[in-house]
C-alpha cells in the first residue's frame, strides 16, 4: 500500500509542474531502502492529501459512521475524527512486481473522538449510554496486504486495481477510553464501567476496535485506489 506514498510527490510534480523532476523519485522494484526511505518522506504529504487528484487527507480522518452489533454489546460512533495517522512510524513495506502483491506494516499512535452510543455487555460489565467519546491507543500496529490486477484505463493505459485485500492489528502499548454520560450520568454506575475498560483493556480493544480498524483501513485502501485509478502503473513504477 505505502508504495504509493513513496510516488505521491511525483504524482503531484507530474499534475502541477508537468515538466519538472518528481521531488521525491521512484524506487526500483527490490530496491528495499529506497523503499523505505522515501516512503517515509512521503508519509506526511499523502497525510495531507492530494487535492489534484481529489484524494482527501487521511490525517484528520473522517469517519462518519461505525456500527457492531457483537457479543452482546451494541456499538455506534457517529461524527468521529481520527487523527495521529501522519506521524505512524512505517516498519515494513514490500512491493512484488511479479506476484502483484503489495504489503506494508505501520504502528500508530491515534486518537478517536466523536458521538458513541453503547448498550449491552462490555465483557462482563452491563453497559448504556450516549454522548462525547474519545479513547487512544498507543502504539496500535496495522499489517496491510493486498492483490493488484492490471486493467486498461480511461486513458488506454495500463493501471493497477486492487482486487483483494487483508489486514491485522495488535496494540503493544496500551488503549485509553472515556465514554461521558454513562448511565444517563449517573456515576456510581458509570465510572466501574470506565474502570473496568481501562484496566483491561486488552480485552475491551478486542471488542471495540475491529470495526473501528476495518474502518480506518478501509478509507486509507480506498485512497490508494483512486490513486491508483487515476495514475498509470508506468508512472509507479522505475
Amino acid at each position: 500500500m505505502l508504495r504509493i506514498l513513496t510516488l505521491c510527490c511525483l504524482v503531484i510534480g507530474s499534475y502541477s509542474y508537468s515538466a519538472s523532476a518528481p521531488l521525491i523519485p521512484p524506487c526500483k522494484p527490490g530496491d528495499s531502502t529506497c523503499l523505505t526511505s522515501s516512503t517515509k518522506a512521503a508519509i506526511a504529504m499523502f497525510a495531507r492529501g492530494v487535492p489534484e487528484l481529489g484524494i482527501e487527507p487521511v490525517d484528520p480522518m473522517k469517519v462518519p459512521l461505525v456500527e457492531s452489533d457483537h457479543a452482546g454489546l451494541k456499538l455506534t460512533f457517529k461524527d468521529s475524527v481520527l487523527t495521529g495517522i501522519k506521524d505512524c512510524e512505517l516498519q515494513s513495506v514490500k512491493h512484488d512486481p511479479i506476484k502483484m502483491k503489495q504489503s506494508a506494516t505501520l504502528k500508530c499512535s491515534v486518537v478517536l473522538k466523536g458521538q458513541y452510543k453503547l448498550d449491552g455487555r462490555l465483557i462482563i460489565m452491563p453497559v448504556r449510554g450516549q454522548g462525547p467519546f474519545s479513547i487512544t491507543v498507543d502504539d496500535l500496529v496495522i499489517k496491510v496486504s493486498f492483490d493488484l490486477a492490471t486493467v486498461t484505463g480511461s486513458d488506454g493505459q495500463p493501471h493497477w486495481h486492487i482486487v483483494k485485500r487483508r489486514h491485522s492489528f495488535k496494540v503493544l502499548t496500551r488503549a485509553v477510553f472515556d465514554f461521558e454520560n454513562l448511565f444517563d450520568g449517573n456515576k456510581a454506575l458509570g465510572q466501574p464501567v470506565l474502570d473496568f475498560a481501562n484496566s483491561q483493556w486488552k480485552e475491551v480493544m478486542a471488542e471495540v476496535a475491529p470495526p473501528v480498524v476495518d474502518t480506518m483501513v478501509d478509507q486509507m485502501i480506498n485512497r490508494v485506489g483512486k490513486l491508483y485509478k487515476e495514475v498509470p502503473a508506468s508512472a509507479l513504477t522505475q
